[in-house]
């Protein structure tokens, strides 16, 4: 194809996935289940170029922002409060998920072998942290759910991908149990470190920027530069970047100035939509070519009915076996365990929420030529891709029917304003520390009052108002920044609820964005 088509075809690629999205966003319906459909009927249309997955370019390109963008909206505060139930579903669920549909899948297909059986079973096991953190966010799950939910899927691509690689060596060759825990250690720590140290050395690189662009220019290299250094350093690159995105997202408002971190707050959300969605087009527009492979070596219709139905069970069961002995532990068990439980029905909720999506598209296509029936593994993998998704169109009616507690959104308003009560009084008590005589005391009224537009209220066309737009701007900006202290003085207190720092330091930075633009302007 020549260059002019390539692109041609890319730009109606990214048109594509923005009307579908926009569309069946004004109509309530889910948009990676829209883009699955069209994709997949587009697949068939003759004059459609066919699509084939290079699952190089998705683990190394795709997947790395799209984990970045996520972990830097997750708050690290409240990963670090549940990090228990995290490692149980991120590491334990995944490993009892292969163990269970690897031996199901091994039963209902033994034509392909145990080792590829298990290896068809890591694909399939780690949930989309894009998806879930998606559908979580649309049914008002309880925060300690949503949580939960998304420490998970950021975090359990690294279990399963270190069990892909143990599968398919046991395929190419033989494997030892104790290589494989080893080898899971290894990328672990070397994830952590590499996230770790490429957080620490971001803080003092980014510290000096002033221009929101550098700033975000910077950090667009980030996740791929990290990623592959981890892996490099036979590390994790996932962990390496999910850790990387929640150190950055915690320390950036102590370290880079408003109008960057709103710049790449813009920049990021951007990303994150159009990746995660035009993945989903893509998913789809392999299904002519992954129904061929099948067809070619599958065994036939109703066998691959039952095939897929066993796979499917085996998934649904693992997941709701597991947290349901995870829930009954918590509840029943030592009483450290009982402190930190949770309710049944916030359980079913996190069962109820196992949508699959980039990970399991990409690592399916990593299974070695050798692997028998491997296009045939690659079908099933597309189903259980669609199926999870059609699946989590349920998850609204499952928690409404569950009439899980409602977020208690009073109580977040109240600790939002009395966050920023707090900080406002930390201004004014800079305010008290900064101003000199030679600061009219109509600036230093109007600050006390918190008014907004000081500009305009100073007429900032007069020149006789210039000395006073001055000296209202400095002080202003020492408040500023005595409020952004004391909010984060009180993040590291820990006496309120993530949810209202965060909110209270987006209040923050759109103060100071918008002084600055007053400053700028001529």
């Amino acid at each position: 194809m020549d260059p002019v088509a390539t692109i041609a075809w890319v730009v109606a690629f990214v048109l594509v996935t923005v009307i579908v999205t926009g569309l069946v966003g004004r109509i309530g319906f889910s948009a990676p289940v829209a883009l699955v459909v069209v994709g997949g009927i587009a697949s068939f249309v003759p004059w459609v170029p066919r699509v084939s997955v290079e699952p190089d370019l998705i683990l190394f390109g795709i997947l790395p922002p799209l984990l970045f963008a996520a972990a830097l909206k997750t708050s690290l505060i409240d990963i670090r409060a549940r990090n228990d139930s995290i490692l149980l579903l991120s590491v334990g669920l995944v490993a009892f998920t292969v163990v269970v549909v690897g031996v199901s899948t091994w039963a209902v297909l033994p034509a392909v072998g145990l080792a590829a059986a298990f290896a068809f079973a890591a694909v399939v096991a780690p949930t989309d942290a894009v998806a879930v953190t998606a559908i979580a966010g649309k049914v008002g799950l309880p925060r300690r759910v949503v949580t939960i939910l998304e420490g998970e899927s950021l975090l359990n691509d690294a279990t399963a991908l270190v069990a892909l690689n143990a599968a398919i060596a046991a395929i190419v060759s033989v494997v030892n149990p104790g290589t494989v825990a080893l080898d899971f250690v290894l990328a672990v720590g070397v994830g952590v470190a590499v996230g770790v140290g490429a957080g620490a050395l971001l803080t003092v690189v980014r510290r000096p920027l002033r221009s929101p662009v550098l700033d975000t220019t910077l950090m667009l290299a980030v996740p791929f530069a990290v990623f592959l250094i981890a892996d490099e350093l036979h590390g994790s690159g996932v962990i390496a970047v999910v850790i990387t995105g929640l150190y950055v997202g915690f320390r950036s408002p102590g370290v880079i100035r408003a109008e960057s971190r709103v710049a790449a707050q813009l920049v990021w959300r951007t990303i994150q939509f159009l990746l995660e969605n035009a993945v989903f087009l893509f998913i789809g527009l392999n299904l002519a070519g992954i129904l061929e492979g099948a067809v070619r070596t599958g065994p036939g219709l109703w066998p691959t009915v039952g095939i897929v139905a066993a796979i499917l069970a085996a998934l649904i069961l693992s997941r709701f076996v597991w947290v349901m002995i995870t829930t009954f532990v918590y509840r029943f068990g030592p009483r450290v365990l009982r402190d930190r439980s949770w309710d049944v029905r916030n359980g079913i909720a996190v069962a109820s929420a196992s949508v699959r999506g980039v990970v399991t598209l990409a690592a399916v296509f990593l299974l070695p030529e050798q692997t028998p029936m491997r296009e045939y593994l690659q079908f099933l993998a597309f189903v259980v891709v669609v199926a999870s998704l059609i699946g989590g169109l349920a998850l609204p009616r499952i928690v409404r029917a569950l009439h899980l507690p409602a977020r208690n959104d009073l109580q977040e308003r109240t600790e939002v304003k009395l966050l920023m009560a707090e900080a406002r009084q930390a201004g004014l008590r800079r305010l008290d520390e900064t101003v000199t005589p030679d600061d009219e005391p109509r600036v230093v009224e109007l600050l006390r009052a918190d008014a907004a537009f000081l500009g305009e209220t100073l007429d900032a066309g007069a020149d006789a108002a210039w000395p006073q737009l001055q000296s209202m701007h400095r002080l202003r900006r020492a408040m500023i920044q005595a409020q952004r202290e004391a909010v984060l003085v009180a993040r590291r207190e820990r006496r309120f609820q993530e949810v209202a720092v965060l909110a209270a330091l987006r209040a923050i930075d759109a103060e100071e964005t918008s002084l600055r633009a007053q400053e700028a302007e001529p």
